[in-house]
């Protein structure tokens, strides 16, 4: 059986940059993130690195993801 060819992950990150733009002061921890968008935990760990290497999320001193903007991370 041929295997399937990989999804592009640009749906989910604009759906993870939705929820935190209509959301001001979000803010989620990985397990919060992978419940919220349905996600397992190695993908959703993947999506949330991207977005804080883009510099649109920032990871707090308490290991949550809030949007760059907006945080004051410590």
């Amino acid at each position: 059986m041929p295997s399937q060819p990989a999804q592009s992950p640009e749906p989910v990150l604009c759906r993870i940059r939705a929820e935190y733009w209509e959301m001001p002061g979000l803010k989620l921890t990985p397990g919060q993130a992978q419940r919220l968008l349905g996600l397992d935990p190695e993908s959703c760990d993947t999506l949330l690195t991207t977005l804080v290497s883009t510099g649109f999320l920032a990871c707090t001193g308490d290991g949550a993801f809030v949007r760059r903007d907006r945080s004051s991370v410590r």
